[in-house]
């Protein structure tokens, strides 16, 4: 990679839901909270929801390690959606149909299926301390938390899991209930979730379709996020309230979770889009002082 000039990048998005991906692993590159906030910055920077550092990772049968910061300089274990892009790239780059990307939250395996990728998520935790939550709930698929009046809440009782980041879903008849805008800052901080939390509005069509709308911690609203997808799909099928093999619909898009019994494992499969090539200037990367 010749740095001389910049750093290059690609820009690439899942239903919307988009990244800068930058690929350091034939020149280290630093990333810290300042860099990433300077680059996902929407009206000074490139712009995006996530920023994406592929770096070396000589562990046998892995292809690359995926580091994944929010635009607010937050550094997070799980994307979906970026790991479907990052997998795009590899099984273009080595000419296969699979890949295998080691992330905070563990090794994630991709696949080509059709014109869209697959990506293995790995098993849903339910536990209150997995996820985490700051106190003990030994039923995890509805725990007290609410907004509005305590005896007529707006949105009450959400079910939480751990697919690689802490989320909650509020189960609900109208998506447009309350302004997810105003409510998710709050939600994402409530003291509930001490490492904060993605928070959805999930409305039931069918036991095969669900839609959602998302809060996307560290990111905000987000045409698409593809843990939520699967925290959905898997705290729905475990609620009775869908089967196993959904469709779910976000602002950008639709996606396709299957939480397979036989392993308990979660496999996302979406479209990816590369948008364009770039390239960051130098500076960007100098530490600035305050």
């Amino acid at each position: 990679m010749n740095t001389t000039s910049g750093v290059p990048f690609r820009k690439m998005n899942g239903l919307g839901n988009d990244f800068v991906i930058i690929d350091v692993r034939e020149r280290d590159v630093p990333m810290t909270g300042e860099i990433a906030r300077r680059i996902g910055d929407r009206e000074e920077g490139v712009g995006c929801d996530q920023i994406i550092v592929l770096r070396e990772d000589d562990t046998d049968g892995v292809d690359v390690f995926m580091e994944i910061w929010n635009r607010d300089g937050s550094e997070v274990s799980a994307c979906g959606n970026a790991t479907r892009c990052v997998g795009d790239i590899l099984m273009r780059e080595k000419g296969t149909d699979g890949a295998t990307i080691r992330t905070k939250a563990g090794i994630l395996t991709a696949r080509r299926d059709g014109d869209m990728v697959r990506v293995n998520m790995g098993k849903p935790r339910f536990h209150w301390e997995d996820i985490p939550l700051a106190e003990e709930f030994r039923d995890t698929t509805g725990i007290e938390l609410q907004i509005g009046p305590i005896d007529n809440p707006v949105i009450h009782t959400p079910s939480v899991v751990n697919v690689g980041n802490p989320h909650a879903v509020f189960w609900v008849d109208d998506l447009d209930v309350i302004d997810l805008a105003t409510a998710g800052p709050l939600l994402e901080n409530h003291p509930i979730f001490p490492e904060g939390a993605n928070i959805s509005l999930a409305k039931v069509h069918s036991p095969e379709h669900i839609e959602l709308k998302v809060w996307e911690r560290g990111a905000g609203l987000t045409k698409a996020c593809g843990t939520a997808a699967c925290a959905a799909a898997v705290c729905g099928a475990r609620k009775g309230l869908m089967q196993r093999r959904v469709r779910v619909t976000l602002p950008g898009g639709d996606l396709f979770i299957h939480w397979r019994e036989d392993d308990d494992a979660i496999l996302m499969t979406g479209p990816v889009e590369l948008e364009f090539d770039g390239t960051l200037p130098l500076e960007t990367f100098t530490f600035r002082v305050a």
